[in-house]
């Protein structure tokens, strides 16, 4: 049995020559066009084809309507065709549902494979930016262990937010209620954690976290 697949692209000499193309394909099956996000919806929500092929940058909220589709449209699956070799647009769609990445200067067979490997279940993006795609979603995972791993707990920003006010350990002590010893061990764990050498490198390097709102929060409590 041919996949049924329909193509949204606004270009309309590239649109009529991706229909006629694959048209002349026997395990494919064209069931219809669009220009547009509104035509992409209404195709997927109406014929549900098995593959739809659409350029992100057609008139329209194509993240919304992506979106809109992978929730509301099985079993349709999606496979962005575009100029855009943008890494954080890529790893944008694919995780809004999108199966499959294939740059416009890829070709016909790119194409054609595509479709059957994003019809089999299966994701397929353009080789060579892949590998792109790859090596900066394993990059971005490094980058939030590393900030998870430095994220401070509620008692080290109530001590980094006095460290920020001047106190001494003592007086650090003082208004937490605890042991100056444990707020040397505090002081340490900071060191550590954030890579720092004194008290105010702990001071910096606090600062540079994407902890303002918590920090934020915790300075509203003491004051």
């Amino acid at each position: 049995m041919p996949i049924s697949v329909a193509f949204v692209d606004d270009h309309p000499i590239l649109l009529e020559g991706l229909v006629s193309l694959y048209s002349g394909k026997d395990d494919l099956l064209v069931s219809a066009q669009g220009e547009n996000a509104v035509d992409a919806l209404r195709i997927a929500e109406e014929n549900r084809p098995d593959v739809l092929v659409l350029d992100l940058n057609i008139p329209g909220d194509i993240l919304a309507t992506i979106e809109k589709i992978v929730r509301n449209c099985y079993p349709t699956k999606i496979i962005a065709f575009t100029e855009t070799a943008n890494i954080e647009m890529a790893i944008r769609v694919l995780h809004l549902g999108v199966c499959g990445y294939v740059l416009k200067g890829s070709t016909a067979r790119d194409l054609h494979e595509a479709i059957r490997i994003v019809h089999g279940g299966n994701t397929f993006i353009t080789p060579g930016f892949a590998t792109k795609i790859i090596l900066s979603m394993k990059a971005s995972e490094l980058h939030r262990r590393m900030r998870v791993e430095k994220r401070l707990s509620v008692r080290e920003e109530q001590i980094v937010r006095y460290l920020m006010m001047g106190k001494t350990n003592r007086e650090i002590a003082q208004m937490l209620d605890i042991s100056e010893k444990t707020v040397k061990h505090y002081m340490t764990v900071l060191m550590q954690k954030l890579d720092a050498r004194n008290r105010l490198e702990v001071v910096l390097a606090a600062q540079k976290l994407d902890n303002s709102a918590e920090l934020a929060l915790a300075e509203a409590r003491f004051n």
